[in-house]
């Protein structure tokens, strides 16, 4: 059994979304300068890197990311290469051979090849799932949705599709690694930090395989 972690490195360099918090990771206690341990202070947003968004990030008084159910977030997931798309539609899903009971999605497009290639920039054009899309996951009663970057929708329409998923309950996972995944059947296991309230939460996200 193979092990693939699908989760970015936390790093100062690592893109964040605009108007975010910055990374702040730093050594407030250090052996070197005579403490007796190394101590880090980490400071960041709760949509850092790999994380899981919550009802609450988009419906005030919803649900925070304490409540998201832990066999959602765990278990069998199917993973499907779209390389030559601008925007995750309906149509592309239909035509993707998804199989039929699917609970667990995880969409690798050209994203992935930022990650791969160690790019420290913010891209606007990045591989979004329509609306259109998100209704037709909601439809096929997909549990869980994973994206390849920072944010499950296209720049500047968070709103449509991020309601769409969360008011259904769809469990939203963004900034995943797939670049090395290929497409198939694998176990899926992703957990969010227990931030209670919180609209979201970074977390490590593998995936095991053949």
């Amino acid at each position: 059994m193979q092990i693939y972690d699908v989760s970015l490195g936390i790093t100062p360099t690592l893109p964040v979304w605009p108007g975010n918090p910055g990374i702040e990771l730093a050594r407030v206690n250090d052996m070197r300068a005579g403490a007796s341990s190394n101590v880090s202070r980490l400071a960041l947003g709760v949509h850092t890197g790999t994380h899981v968004d919550a009802p609450v990030h988009f419906f005030n008084g919803a649900p925070g990311v304490e409540t998201l159910p832990l066999a959602v977030l765990i278990g069998p997931a199917v993973v499907i290469h779209l390389p030559a798309i601008n925007r995750v539609t309906a149509a592309a899903l239909e035509s993707a051979a998804i199989p039929v009971g699917t609970e667990r999605l995880l969409i690798r497009t050209r994203n992935s090849l930022y990650w791969a290639g160690g790019d420290t920039e913010f891209h606007t054009d990045f591989v979004g799932i329509a609306k259109d899309a998100a209704d037709w996951i909601v439809r096929r009663q997909i549990k869980l949705v994973g994206v390849d970057y920072l944010s499950v929708a296209p720049w500047k329409e968070s709103h449509p599709t991020h309601e769409a998923l969360l008011q259904a309950s769809v469990v939203v996972v963004e900034g995943l690694n797939l670049a090395a995944i290929a497409p198939g059947s694998y176990q899926f296991t992703c957990l969010p930090l227990k931030l209670v309230g919180s609209d979201g939460a970074p977390a490590r996200a593998v995936l095991l395989g053949d």
